[in-house]
């Protein structure tokens, strides 16, 4: 199997307009596989480049350097190695990551309201780069997401616009992700990220040329997403298969990392502002459909995902 590739330029070129093209073709790709590829999407090589090698960099330095910003409440910051453990998942997840958002200051009115996962940044004043890469990185992969979303909306008969005034402030989550080499000592019940499905929207990931990513098929079968020079990988989450009433796939998905050596790629959840209601009447529901899911806010679904998945939330 290969995982359709699909070229996303007329999404940023032409506005509000979007090929009939493209929409067929998402929309084939999120019914048949819930996962895809797309090229030309605008995000500059330079900027991947910078804000990988600056991940590297920060997750060689050792554990009581990183420790400085390690999550906060807000779940910004360094995650560590076993703090992770996917629902019925034997193991941890054995990677550790670094987490960024939306960028807002303590005087920001949902921040002064205690709306759960605002506020600022938890950077490193140690490694002044990795704020400055990362957080490029975060804005350059966020528009992304709003011209693909264009598409998305599209894809399903409704307004190319209709996520527009459900993300004026996004809850955009971008995380550069590390795997150590795993060894064989480590056994199969092992696994980089568990089998599972994301929590929000969509997702945004680059990866490295090491490989590893897997997506469950219809049939059960595991099916590797292997890199692709000059792509990032797009699938569904949670959240757009509620919102979709199941018309699109939210795809179960693992990590192994087999490959010998250390493993890096940066995941981006391009999920709604914190109070958007998801209801899938809004979504081009056609009036013979029975809707399966009653209506929940954004970030009440995604906290609770959160609170269940990270073990350092118990202590908080």
């Amino acid at each position: 199997m290969s995982l359709p590739i699909i070229d996303i330029s007329t999404l940023r070129q032409n506005g509000r307009s979007v090929s009939p093209e493209v929409l067929t073709a998402i929309r084939q790709a999120y019914t048949e596989y819930g996962f895809f590829y797309i090229t030309e999407h605008g995000i500059p090589e330079a900027i991947i480049h910078a804000a990988a090698q600056s991940a590297l960099h920060f997750f060689q330095l050792p554990v009581e350097k990183k420790s400085k910003v390690s999550a906060n409440a807000a779940h910004r910051g360094w995650h560590a190695l076993g703090d992770a453990r996917m629902y019925g998942a034997e193991k941890p997840d054995y990677k550790e990551f670094y987490q960024v958002g939306l960028e807002l200051t303590n005087n920001d009115p949902d921040v002064q309201a205690g709306q759960p996962l605002r506020g600022p940044n938890n950077w490193p004043n140690f490694m002044p780069a990795l704020r400055e890469d990362m957080y490029a990185y975060f804005e350059a992969v966020g528009a992304c997401g709003r011209d693909l979303l264009r598409g998305v909306a599209g894809s399903i008969g409704a307004d190319p616009r209709f996520f527009e005034d459900k993300y004026e402030k996004p809850l955009q989550r971008t995380q550069a992700v590390y795997y150590p080499p795993q060894s064989d000592a480590l056994g199969s019940g092992q696994f980089g990220v568990a089998p599972h499905t994301d929590f929000g929207n969509i997702t945004l990931l680059w990866q490295d040329d090491t490989g590893g990513l897997e997506l469950q098929s219809l049939s059960g079968e595991w099916l590797p997403a292997p890199p692709i020079s000059g792509t990032i990988v797009v699938n569904s989450g949670d959240l757009l298969g509620r919102w979709s009433n199941d018309r699109y796939r939210s795809t179960m998905h693992r990590v192994v990392n087999r490959s010998g050596r250390e493993r890096l790629s940066i995941a981006t959840f391009y999920d709604p502002t914190f109070t958007a209601i998801i209801d899938p009447i809004d979504l081009n529901l056609s009036a013979s459909e029975v809707c399966k899911y009653p209506p929940v806010s954004a970030g009440e679904h995604i906290l609770r995902r959160i609170d269940a998945s990270f073990g350092y939330r118990d202590k908080l």
